[in-house]
């Protein structure tokens, strides 16, 4: 399988480029020119691609021939730059191809999902900090995901959990809904996130899914998971 992984120098992405090269997956990542340094110890088993990740000439470069794209949604910025990923994405992909996109909880797809105070006060404060220091855009995150959710491709939009460090617990479980008490211990490790999203390209379940994830080994997990 061939993997264009998009924001592959981030700590997720680092983390997904080695589960796709302990796979033996053909790997491609995205990353900002600042970033490529990130990558040094994968330079020779990869191939990088330096730019931003919503320029579309760069992300058309990359998918070229890819069978899967995993894909780290990041609000930087105030340029629309989540969505400009996410339609790039969505415009060059080879039909057929598995498209992986990483978000938080605070996405919903059907407004179905039942959010502690807590973490929509978390929302309101990222929305006022990134609208005062213009670093942040989570409208224009919503708005890629939006885009996705419309699309008719292989899709599958993997919600994540407040996230740790620590050696990997294994694969998290998901549920449809934030609010299912499987969910309560809202905590996942990265390198477990990542593990999810690349498993997420052999997933034929997961297909226009929007799964939110938790740890298999929290409390909540273990408390709910059949």
């Amino acid at each position: 399988m061939k993997v264009c992984i998009v924001g592959a120098s981030g700590k997720l992405g680092k983390y997904m480029v080695q589960h796709c090269l302990d796979l033996g997956y053909e790997v491609v990542g995205v990353c900002r020119e600042k970033s490529v340094g990130k990558l040094v110890d994968y330079q020779d088993k990869m191939t990088i691609l330096p730019g931003a990740t919503n320029d579309r000439a760069l992300i058309k470069k990359a998918l070229d021939g890819c069978d899967g794209v995993l894909t780290v949604l990041v609000p930087w910025g105030v340029q629309q730059y989540a969505s400009g990923t996410a339609q790039a994405v969505l415009d060059f992909a080879k039909p057929g191809a598995r498209l992986i996109f990483s978000c938080g909880w605070h996405i919903t797809r059907d407004n179905q999902d039942i959010y502690s105070r807590s973490l929509k006060f978390q929302v309101v404060i990222g929305r006022w900090i990134g609208r005062i220091t213009r670093l942040l855009e989570l409208d224009d995150q919503v708005e890629a995901c939006d885009r996705i959710f419309k699309s008719d491709s292989k899709w599958t939009v993997v919600r994540g959990s407040d996230l740790e460090e620590g050696e990997s617990q294994g694969l998290p479980v998901w549920s449809q809904h934030v609010g299912d008490p499987l969910l309560e211990s809202n905590m996942t490790r990265r390198i477990d996130f990542a593990l999810f999203m690349v498993d997420a390209l052999v997933k034929d379940d997961l297909i226009q899914e929007a799964p939110a994830i938790v740890g298999c080994q929290t409390p909540s997990a273990l408390a709910h998971h059949q």
